[in-house]
């Protein structure tokens, strides 16, 4: 099976290293040389100009399924000249009281060209494959809610 990795470096840039106070921006480096500054989410203590690790979760997630999609559709040889999504991340607590990142909802939007256009039932179909086979999805216990937008008529 395959195997990934990045870098991640922090470095401490405060006198002092209280909890209330140390900064947490850090950089992720990921393939390809892409540098990510990352720090925790504003309501903890972050940098709301950088990306934190529940956008992360939620970008990663909305990510797979999106190129598991695009391959279902390819194999079906349905074309799909646009796909869009606004995902939403919501924490809450696990059994055990812990502040998690408890649901994640993906809310997709696909464009569709060519001479057989997918109806309403089958691009559903093809988001519940997609669901069922993104690697990121199966890899979480978050509840995973599919909310997909279809463009007006």
């Amino acid at each position: 099976m395959s195997t990934f990795s990045i870098f991640l470096d922090w470095q401490r840039t405060t006198p002092d290293f209280d909890h209330k106070t140390f900064d947490r921006s850090h950089t992720w480096r990921l393939a390809g040389g892409q540098v990510v500054q990352g720090s925790a989410a504003p309501d903890y203590s972050g940098n709301p100009d950088m990306s934190n690790p529940e956008e992360a979760l939620l970008a990663a997630l909305s990510s797979c399924h999106m190129l598991t999609f695009l391959t279902i559709a390819a194999l079906r040889k349905l074309t799909v000249d646009r796909y869009e999504d606004e995902p939403l991340a919501e924490l809450g607590k696990n059994e055990q009281g812990k502040i998690m990142v408890s649901r994640l909802t993906l809310r997709p939007l696909v464009i569709f060209s060519g001479t057989h256009l997918p109806d309403v039932s089958t691009v559903n179909e093809l988001h519940r494959k997609a669901k069922e086979n993104c690697f990121v999805g199966n890899s979480l216990r978050s509840e995973m809610v599919l909310d997909p937008r279809f463009p007006e008529a």
